[in-house]
């Protein structure tokens, strides 16, 4: 009699460890999150943050806001 069984046997569930376990692996998908959402944001914001400074000082010329802010009247002493 070659009878097949039906029923398949189901695993045991984790008993011991399965905070530890969830922890680690937790910890580890933050850990790769953060990294590729800091690396985004240095090469998205902070890269263009840096061009844009560095544009402003370029071509700054604090002479001629001396000027125009002395002719608004924005210094009570000039």
């Amino acid at each position: 009699m070659a009878e097949e069984k039906a029923v398949s046997t189901a695993t045991k569930p984790q008993m011991r460890g399965l905070l530890n376990s969830s922890i680690k692996r937790n910890l580890y998908v933050s850990l790769v999150f953060a990294g590729i959402v800091g690396f985004a944001f240095k090469q998205f914001i902070g890269t263009e943050r840096k061009k844009r400074y560095a544009e402003f000082y370029r071509t700054y010329d604090a002479e001629k806001e001396f000027e125009e802010m002395k002719k608004k009247g924005l210094f009570q002493s000039c």
